[in-house]
């Protein structure tokens, strides 16, 4: 089982205790701790944003492009493999200058003949799980 440090601070003051501390503390009431995994921010650069319409990719089957809402003044267009990739939900983007973990640096692109001006992210990408089926889809 995991157990964020977060969640467990909403019960206990953990305020400048450091995880492997606490690991130790909680293996020594009988509660054993395997593994201890820290998370790093995600880029500034990904947001929130939401797709405004879809339509097929010209010239790839399983592609759609994407005209996207991130809060600027025009819309972003993105090609995007996802199959659940459809208007009027809220996906995680990643815009032009954003690195995803693993060092992938997000940049301006053409993706078989069709201008794309970010990524829009699986679960997978971000490194929340090992889910890739389609992209993130937010409330």
């Amino acid at each position: 089982m995991l157990i964020s440090l977060n969640w467990l601070n909403q019960y206990i003051d953990l305020t400048n205790i450091q995880a492997e501390e606490i690991a130790s503390m909680l293996t020594n009431l009988g509660l054993e701790v395997e593994d201890i995994q820290k998370a790093s921010p995600l880029s500034p650069q990904i947001v929130c944003g939401k797709i405004l319409e879809t339509s097929p990719h010209p010239n790839a089957e399983k592609l759609k492009v994407c005209k996207v809402d991130v809060g600027e003044k025009d819309p972003l267009h993105i090609v995007c493999g996802g199959p659940n990739a459809r208007a009027g939900i809220h996906v995680a983007v990643a815009q032009i200058g954003s690195e995803l973990p693993g060092a992938l640096k997000i940049k301006a692109t053409t993706i078989r003949g069709e201008s794309s001006q970010g990524m829009l992210c699986s679960e997978k990408e971000l490194e929340i799980s090992d889910s890739h089926e389609g992209i993130i889809e937010l409330p």
